[in-house]
């Protein structure tokens, strides 16, 4: 039991830190937004508990899944079991709607003025929500993207419609087989554009990101418009996972850039994994690639 005392002091905790970024968002000229996972949590998008036995109830009597993302490891011996239950994922967390209106509500906030989002969510909220496409980066993937599993070349493939089939036509946790994405220029099996290892993908708009990230007359231009006149600039980091640290790795480059044009910065952090992280991590902290661990 918590005392009414702690609870209390929580509380007041926390409506401090919403006031603070209340009053920061409305003197911004600029805001820049992480976003981890725990943003799409508090949307609805759960990947335990009720939703996932909603789900997965055969594949959990089977093989004993706590929960989808450990499920998304488990190597299956066919392709046919594998495509079963990543097409149900992918379906329940890419092509329906969030059922809390948490990324909606975000927007309102910073529709009217210059943004850009950092995230490393893979579900495409941000843009279902009405952000700007030119003014997302999604840094580990997405779950609409397929790609050769080899791979044989940088290209993404859509796969709305191959999912929505791939739903229609399982049976027994197994699809058919002549429904097996395979890669329309080699032949190999397609697997998920999600950077799990050195076979990700980066295609041509993952780089085209990239390029509006790295380069600071980009960066001007297409975030703050003219360094000179943009007075204030916000930072806002929400529940980023530590177990994805990609996304402190880019904040951490982006604020450096940002103290080389001169442009004065707040930042604050907020999110069940950001509290009492209200430090810029620095370059010693943040692990190298292939120290990082695995992202679904």
């Amino acid at each position: 039991m918590f005392s009414k005392k702690m609870t209390k002091k929580s509380m007041n905790a926390c409506s401090v830190q919403i006031n603070r970024l209340k009053e920061k968002m409305e003197k911004a000229d600029a805001v820049i937004i992480g976003a981890g996972a725990g943003l799409s949590t508090s949307a609805g998008f759960t990947y335990s508990g009720e939703r996932f036995t909603r789900y997965f109830s055969d594949f959990i009597a089977k093989y004993g899944f706590s929960d989808m993302y450990s499920g998304g490891f488990y190597p299956f011996e066919t392709l046919n079991e594998h495509w079963a239950y990543w097409s149900r994922y992918i379906y329940i967390n890419r092509y329906q709607d969030a059922p809390r209106p948490v990324y909606e509500n975000l927007l309102k906030l910073v529709k009217d003025k210059d943004y850009f989002v950092l995230t490393t969510n893979v579900d495409h909220c941000f843009q279902k929500a009405g952000f700007d496409k030119k003014r997302l980066f999604y840094t580990q993937g997405d779950y609409g993207l397929f790609q050769c599993s080899k791979p044989c070349c940088s290209e993404t493939f859509d796969n709305e419609v191959q999912i929505h089939q791939l739903m229609k036509e399982q049976e027994n946790m197994r699809i058919p087989d002549y429904l097996i994405p395979l890669c329309p220029h080699c032949g190999a099996p397609l697997s998920m554009n999600l950077r799990a290892d050195s076979t990700f993908v980066e295609d041509k708009g993952w780089h085209i990101r990239t390029s509006v990230m790295t380069s600071s007359r980009k960066l001007r231009k297409c975030i703050f418009g003219d360094a000179r006149t943009s007075s204030h600039s916000l930072f806002t980091i929400y529940s980023y996972c530590i177990k994805t640290p990609t996304l402190l790795g880019f904040f951490y480059k982006f604020y450096l850039l940002l103290l080389c044009t001169f442009l004065p910065a707040a930042m604050l952090m907020y999110g069940r994994e950001a509290q009492s992280k209200t430090r810029i991590a620095s370059p010693a902290t943040i692990p190298k690639s292939g120290e990082r661990n695995r992202k679904i």
